[in-house]
């Protein structure tokens, strides 16, 4: 894979001490990257790649999703239609308004 265009990241929970402590993962943050990456390749999107994050700190909102270089940070990102909503918006080069965190 050559350098990704966008990435995107979902919080793992995860903790210095390595121990999930937060809210995502919890919340099953972890069960969407492969349903980001199926999305992703049935859209044709090659240039985004998908990784887990440790903890975002901001777990009240959980799970949460950054998408860089845009640095669109998304919250309670916790079904596959919001990922689609969430990706809909990537193509057209916009953010997801409906879940962006202020």
């Amino acid at each position: 894979m050559d350098k990704p265009k966008h990435h995107i990241f979902v919080c793992g929970s995860f903790r210095a001490q390595g121990t999930p402590q937060g809210i995502c993962h919890k919340k099953e943050s972890l069960s969407l990257i492969p349903y980001f990456e199926s999305e992703l390749s049935d859209r044709g999107m090659s240039d985004v790649a998908v990784s887990a994050t440790g903890c975002l700190n901001i777990c009240e909102k959980g799970p949460v999703v950054v998408i860089y270089p845009e640095n669109f940070w998304y919250g309670e990102v916790d079904s596959e239609e919001k990922v689609d909503e969430i990706l809909d918006a990537l193509e057209e080069g916009e953010a997801c308004e409906t879940h962006l965190i202020n």
